[in-house]
């Protein structure tokens, strides 16, 4: 019986491993707009209170994460629940024609330092974690393929003692959709050895169709370029602010 159980045990820690060796994840890391807790210029009291994901301009809006990926005809939500006190909600879904899995956590904007540090450590490879679908485990944070982070550049309001060197010899791709994220974000890239697919050189708006396109492009097989490229359309699109401005705003590399 108990030699039973040890071969039962041994076949599903097996069946696990491959199935997130099979299965890619993209992880994205939201922290919520906070008219209180961070320096942005205040927006509508609904929408900027960083401690509820539902009415929240980055995630429970019309464009934020959660009801962009939730409208998608990409994606398909597989599982949803408060990870803790920190991440307030977290939503797994799973793309419908690729073996993707996409976990987006929603931090409360309070806590915006944390949702940036997560954000460096996985980049790093020094924060790795994985997850339950099902029977399904996924990897998170540095054991995702990609990396990514939206919401406000709080580096533009603290410094960062850490420089995150990387720990494990692994080059993720990393997608960072705030203000000005090249000019902050850099030398902590750098360190941690990551790939910016997408990145800005100026203000913008952080709102989810910028990350939604250039994932969808990324997905399929896309090249650097091809993926910023659908960036800076998404956010033509939306902003309209003109195909060339977005290309100015948008960049991908170094």
């Amino acid at each position: 019986m108990l030699k039973k159980l040890l071969i039962t045990l041994v076949s599903l820690f097996f069946t696990f491993q491959l199935s997130a060796q099979q299965a890619e994840t993209i992880h994205i890391m939201v922290a919520l707009c906070d008219n209180q807790y961070q320096g942005i210029v205040k927006v509508p009291k609904g929408i900027g209170n960083g401690q509820d994901p539902h009415t929240n301009l980055y995630w429970g809006c019309g464009y934020g994460m959660r009801t962009m990926f939730r409208k998608s005809a990409d994606w398909k939500e597989v599982r949803r629940y408060k990870a803790d006190d920190v991440i307030l909600e977290r939503i797994v879904f799973k793309h419908k024609t690729k073996n993707y899995y996409l976990v987006a956590d929603a931090y409360d904007g309070k806590y915006i330092s944390d949702c940036t540090i997560d954000f460096l450590e996985s980049c790093a490879g020094s924060k790795k974690d994985t997850i339950m679908v099902g029977k399904t485990v996924i990897g998170i944070s540095g054991n995702a393929k990609l990396v990514s982070y939206v919401g406000h550049n709080g580096l533009m309001d603290f410094k960062l003692a850490n420089t995150y060197q990387n720990k494990d010899g692994k080059q993720r791709d990393a997608i960072i959709i705030a203000c000005a994220s090249k000019q902050y974000f850099t030398p902590y890239l750098r360190s941690a050895k990551a790939k910016p697919l997408v990145w800005s050189t100026h203000l913008m708006s952080a709102e989810a169709y910028t990350v939604h396109d250039a994932v969808r492009t990324y997905i399929n097989g896309g090249t650097d370029a091809a993926v910023r490229e659908a960036a800076a359309a998404a956010y033509n699109q939306y902003q309209k602010c003109g195909i060339n401005a977005a290309r100015r705003l948008l960049v991908t590399g170094f």
